[in-house]
C-alpha cells in the first residue's frame, strides 16, 4: 500500500478492497498518533509554563492497544 494514497498498491495500481478494508484502522492509528502529537506538545507547554524544559524523549503506551510511542 502506498503510504500517500492508500487506494493505491506498492506497485502503484488502485487497490479499493485493500483500501475499503484498512481504511478505519488507517483512520484510527492516524487520531491516535494526533492524539499522542498533541499530548507531547501540551506536556511541553506546561514544562515551560512552570519553568521547565523537557530536554529527553518522552515515551508513551497507549492502555487500549499497548502501542508504544517514543
Amino acid at each position: 500500500m502506498n503510504k500517500r494514497n492508500p487506494f493505491y498498491n506498492s506497485e502503484g495500481y488502485p487497490d479499493p478492497t485493500a483500501y475499503h478494508g484498512t481504511k478505519e484502522i488507517i483512520k484510527a492509528e492516524n487520531e491516535l498518533e494526533k492524539k499522542v502529537s498533541d499530548l507531547v506538545h501540551v506536556i511541553h507547554d506546561i514544562a515551560g509554563f512552570a519553568g521547565f524544559e523537557v530536554i529527553g524523549r518522552i515515551t508513551f503506551k497507549h492502555k487500549k492497544t499497548g502501542k508504544e510511542f517514543r
